[in-house]
């Protein structure tokens, strides 16, 4: 393993060029670490203090490391916290063998913890990223202090009607369609697309922040391999939906161990609120966090709340009535 701290640029790879660099957040720097088949892109933020324990964030669908970029800072002075580029996503170039499936996207985090030899970590995922956090905890237990599932990808009987574009990108031919359909779309009218269907409120997206998604989008869509990534991790998370028996992600999620916090919001148009039980009754030492007004990426929507309750989770606090504006509640499943 080789690993290259990149504090100000992205160096080039060898998977495409970069038309632009990747957005970096003050506070934060970036390494590339290279294995046997795979290179990928960490987002670090360095903490002052020194002795704390390893903190690992895994995004979505489509998104990247930049999406904690609002959580990170409000837990640095508890973890030593990192963020991955999933393969073929952020700034990690695609996987060699071309694999996007939710067993490689799994493959790719425990690969990583283990060359780094950071575990056990305090494991945050969302989505696609907490389906592969719940493969990763159920797998390699020894590798999770805590797992933290924001509006996690399991399966579902009902998908919401926001989730069906996404099963139908895993189809042979629809990306490609929908390139075709979409090439006089503006980078800006795409990320107006995604924030109406990922936030509760997209109104709560500063200037700023939407200026910086467009420039990120804008970047992502001079990758020749972006809809690619993006198709093939799809049909990853389909597969893994129609999957049975011991590899199940609810068969996983039952056999996780590490005490775990789930998150959910109300106004999740890809993930169903009305999951969030049934994921508190199925992982044996499980918390609940439900915030009403919140959409699908919480972290980024109410991150002081998501930031409190992961301290309470990593310090096995119950809640109380010090609880952050917009919580609805935080629900308690010892597993009896």
């Amino acid at each position: 393993m080789s690993s290259t701290e990149l504090p100000e640029a992205v160096a080039a790879t060898a998977a495409g060029p970069r038309v632009s660099a990747v957005r970096v957040a003050e506070g934060e720097r970036l390494r590339s670490v290279t294995l046997p088949g795979l290179t990928l892109n960490v987002r670090h933020r360095p903490s002052e203090r020194t002795g704390l324990p390893p903190a690992l964030y895994v995004h979505g669908l489509g998104g990247s490391s930049q999406n904690w970029s609002a959580l990170m800072p409000l837990l640095e002075d508890v973890v030593d916290g990192e963020a991955v580029d999933l393969p073929g996503f952020g700034d990690s170039p695609p996987p060699d063998d071309g694999d996007y499936s939710l067993t490689a996207h799994a493959r790719a985090v425990i690969r990583l913890l283990d060359a780094g030899e950071r575990g056990p970590v305090h494991l945050i995922g969302n989505s696609l990223g907490g389906a592969v956090a719940t493969r990763v905890a159920a797998v390699r237990p020894d590798l999770v202090r805590t797992l933290t599932l924001i509006s996690p990808a399991l399966p579902e009987l009902r998908a919401q009607r926001g989730a069906w574009p996404t099963a139908l990108l895993a189809l042979p031919g629809v990306a490609s369609l929908f390139t075709r359909l979409t090439r006089d779309w503006t980078a800006e009218q795409r990320v107006r697309g995604v924030l109406g269907l990922c936030y509760g409120d997209p109104g709560r997206v500063t200037d700023e922040g939407l200026r910086n998604a467009v420039e990120e989008m804008e970047r992502r869509l001079s990758l020749p391999y972006f809809w690619d990534a993006m198709a093939r991790s799809a049909r990853g998370i389909v597969d893994a939906y129609t999957l049975g028996g011991q590899h199940g992600l609810w068969r996983q999620a039952e056999r996780v161990l590490a005490p775990t916090l789930l998150v959910y919001g109300g106004r999740d148009r890809l993930i169903s609120f009305r999951m969030a039980r049934k994921a508190a009754a199925t992982f044996r030492d499980s918390r609940l966090l439900t915030l009403p007004d919140a959409g699908h990426v919480a972290m980024m929507e109410y991150p002081e709340t998501v930031a409190q309750a992961v301290r309470e989770l990593i310090g096995d606090g119950r809640g109380g009535d010090d609880r952050p504006d917009g919580a609805a509640g935080i629900d308690d499943n010892d597993g009896s």
